[in-house]
């Protein structure tokens, strides 16, 4: 009983502030204060409210004090810089650029790959061919049909060149016999062996000729005897014995008439004994 008098009394104290409150709201001279944030929020602030709020933060403690930290840290020598080589620097910088452009330029590497494939290809067939004889001829030579106003056609001279030799000297035509064994010597370097005889070459030329393109040693020794003995006969005016003028008459078919060389030998040195 005790409890709901009190409860009925704090219901009752409730209600009578409650209707003071409302009586005092709706009296004409009672004015409500409001909060002074929510009418100074109204405008705006002052440059010296700011100014003043500044200084109360530098001011505080907490807020404005400035404060050092120290700490370790590396610090780089400037002339480290200086010390780093500028040509190992572009080096590298040109091994990066032409990097980049071989990777951007794959398509015309590979057919630059391509290109250089195929020429070692094409060389290799080459030189196959050519080891099998099938490379390319070697360079005709033109042969000249005079050497210094002698001719040394093949149409133009015996067949048996010694034999008419031997016969023009036994008639006392003795510079015709040596003219023609000289004719015939020439004709043979030139038409049958391929000695590069040109039609200026003096008996000098056509002696040091021979001994570099001949590969027969009693060859060699046939042409310089023979042209030794037309420079004596022709320039130095020599008589020269008929058993040298027959010794050449007698071998020029067994040593200048193409032949195998072994028997070119044994029968120039059977006609040599004889």
């Amino acid at each position: 009983m005790l409890s709901r008098s009190r409860a009925g009394w704090k219901l009752a104290t409730v209600l009578v502030a409650a209707v003071a409150s409302l009586l005092l709201i709706g009296s004409p001279g009672v004015a409500v204060a409001q909060p002074a944030v929510e009418a100074e929020g109204d405008r705006p602030f002052t440059e010296a409210e700011i100014t003043d709020a500044i200084e109360k933060v530098r001011k505080d403690s907490n807020l404005g004090e400035v404060r050092q930290i120290k700490t370790l840290r590396w610090i780089e020598e400037p002339e480290k810089e200086k010390k780093e080589s500028p040509w190992l620097k572009r080096l590298m910088e040109w091994i990066g650029d032409l990097f980049s452009m071989l990777v951007g330029s794959g398509r015309v590497l590979f057919w630059i790959v391509l290109a250089v494939l195929a020429g070692l290809l094409l060389v290799y067939l080459w030189r196959l061919a050519r080891g099998l004889g099938f490379g390319e001829r070697a360079p005709r030579v033109e042969a000249p049909s005079f050497v210094r106003d002698l001719d040394i056609r093949p149409e133009s001279l015996p067949d048996d060149i010694g034999a008419t030799a031997r016969r023009s000297w036994d008639e006392g035509e003795h510079r015709s016999a040596l003219a023609l064994l000289y004719r015939g010597l020439l004709s043979r370097l030139v038409h049958v062996y391929q000695v590069p005889i040109k039609d200026s070459s003096t008996e000098g030329d056509c002696i040091a000729l021979a001994s570099r393109h001949l590969d027969n040693e009693q060859r060699k020794i046939y042409v310089s005897s023979l042209v030794r003995v037309w420079q004596r006969a022709v320039y130095g005016g020599e008589e020269i014995p008929s058993e040298t003028v027959y010794t050449l008459c007698n071998e020029f078919s067994l040593t200048m008439d193409p032949q195998p060389a072994s028997a070119a030998d044994g029968q120039a040195a059977a006609g040599a004994r004889a």
